[in-house]
């Protein structure tokens, strides 16, 4: 028998293991953008078979039992609202996503890492107000050196975000992927086009 026999004997398309289901909160807004709140295609047919999520889109595959035909959901809403946390963990995630995947001191995108405004060396604590996010060349000339001793400026000053701040600009980017059926959900509130 050639290849893995694992694969071999799996019982699903493998098309089906690409059809996730957006989730969203019982306010039609999704749980969170980035990253999107997603979940496998087997995910959404348990929470919809036990009564938790209502379908409100579908794609045109199925999914069959020996008793049971289901269209695999496309775009699932919880049934119980889930209140959004107000507080926004400490994490290098979310520091990214505050300083929009771009280095604050010159403002390019990649091999990005953190760096303490106020160095440690001089007493800089490792918080939202003393941490930005750095390309490794700017974070390599700034050094442990102070702000004007490596002759730098950010471009915005270093603060705590709100959960609501990291949704919008987690809004601004979009997954490689986005099924036609998420988009009047993701962008509810954008401007429509006028006629």
């Amino acid at each position: 028998m050639d290849g893995d026999f694992r694969t071999e004997f799996v019982r699903e398309p493998g098309a089906l293991k690409h059809h996730p289901a957006l989730v969203l909160n019982a306010d039609y807004r999704p749980l969170s953008y980035y990253p999107l709140s997603l979940w496998p295609w087997q995910e959404a047919i348990k929470a919809a078979w036990l009564d938790r999520v209502d379908i409100v889109a579908e794609y045109d595959e199925v999914v069959r039992s020996p008793s049971t035909e289901i269209r695999i959901p496309s775009v699932v809403v919880l049934k119980d609202y889930v209140k959004p946390r107000k507080r926004v963990a400490f994490t290098r995630f979310n520091l990214f996503l505050r300083d929009e995947f771009r280095c604050q001191y010159c403002g390019s995108k990649g091999d990005l890492t953190f760096d303490h405004v106020v160095p440690r060396a001089a007493g800089g604590v490792t918080s939202w107000q003393n941490v930005v996010a750095a390309c490794s060349p700017c974070n390599l000339r700034k050094g442990s050196k102070s702000l004007r001793q490596a002759r730098m400026t950010l471009r915005k000053p270093p603060r705590q975000p709100d959960a609501e701040a990291l949704r919008n600009i987690g809004r601004k980017f979009p997954p490689n992927h986005l099924h036609d059926s998420w988009i009047d959900f993701l962008y509810w509130d954008a401007e429509l086009d006028e006629l």
